[in-house]
C-alpha cells in the first residue's frame, strides 16, 4: 500500500480523507496529544483494520474521538453527572472519560468489554474529520503498538507508512504527551493513565 500524504489545511484533504475512511480505509491525523490513526466506529472490519496495522494487541480496546461533547450520547449509556461536569470543562481537550458503552459500538472496538473510553480533541484538523465523516473515529496514537508515539507526520511514516491509507500532514502536535484517563465506571473514578489534565483538576468536578 501506498501512503499519501496531505497537508491538513488542503482545501481538499477532509474530501479525501473522508472518502478513505468510507471504504474502510485508515487515516492518521494530528490531534492536541499526539498523531492518532482513525477507522469509522461504527465500521467493525476497518476497526479490525486498525488493529493490524498498528500491531495492537486485540485484547487492547480502542478509544473514540467525538466532535462535539453532544455526541457522547450516541456512543455511551448512562451518562453519569459527574462526566458531564468533566465534559463542560475539559472537552475539547486531554482527557479521556471511560464510560459504559451503547449496544451500537462494536465488540472489536471495546475489546468485549462493555465500556468505551472517549474524548473530544482540540485540534481544528481532527475536530475537523470527525465532523466531516458525520460519525465517531475510534482512534489510537499512530504508531506500532510499544513503539513512542509520533508528533510529526514524519514519524508517523516511519512507523506506519504503507500501513495507513493516508496522512494528515498538520504540522507537529503541541502537546507531545497522551491524554489523561479517568474512568467512570467504578466508583470511585479511578485515572488509568496520568497525562495532562491533573487528578486535582479532576476532583474539582466531582
Amino acid at each position: 500500500m501506498n501512503t499519501l500524504i496531505i497537508p491538513a489545511d488542503h482545501p481538499e484533504a477532509m474530501e479525501r480523507a473522508v472518502e478513505v475512511l468510507q471504504r474502510g480505509g485508515l487515516v492518521a491525523f494530528p490531534t492536541d496529544t499526539v498523531y492518532g490513526v482513525g477507522a469509522p466506529a461504527f465500521d467493525a472490519q476497518a476497526v479490525a483494520r486498525l488493529y493490524q496495522a498498528k500491531e495492537r494487541p486485540g485484547g487492547k480496546a480502542i478509544p473514540l474521538l467525538l466532535a462535539d461533547v453532544a455526541d457522547l450520547s450516541t456512543v455511551a449509556d448512562p451518562i453519569p453527572p459527574l462526566a458531564g461536569r468533566l465534559a463542560a470543562r475539559f472537552w475539547p481537550g486531554p482527557l479521556t472519560l471511560v464510560l459504559r458503552k451503547r449496544a451500537v459500538v462494536p465488540d472489536v472496538v471495546t475489546a468485549g468489554g462493555d465500556s468505551v473510553a472517549v474524548r473530544v480533541p482540540d485540534h481544528p484538523a481532527a475536530r475537523g474529520l470527525i465532523a466531516a465523516l458525520g460519525a465517531p473515529l475510534a482512534a489510537s496514537s499512530a504508531n506500532r503498538s510499544g513503539q513512542p508515539s509520533p508528533i510529526t507526520a514524519e514519524e508517523v511514516v516511519v512507523q506506519l507508512g504503507g500501513r495507513v491509507d493516508l496522512i494528515l500532514d498538520g504540522g507537529p502536535c503541541p502537546g507531545g504527551m497522551p491524554s489523561t484517563v479517568l474512568d467512570l465506571t467504578v466508583n470511585p473514578p479511578a485515572v488509568l493513565r496520568p497525562g495532562p489534565v491533573s487528578a486535582e483538576e479532576i476532583k474539582q468536578e466531582a
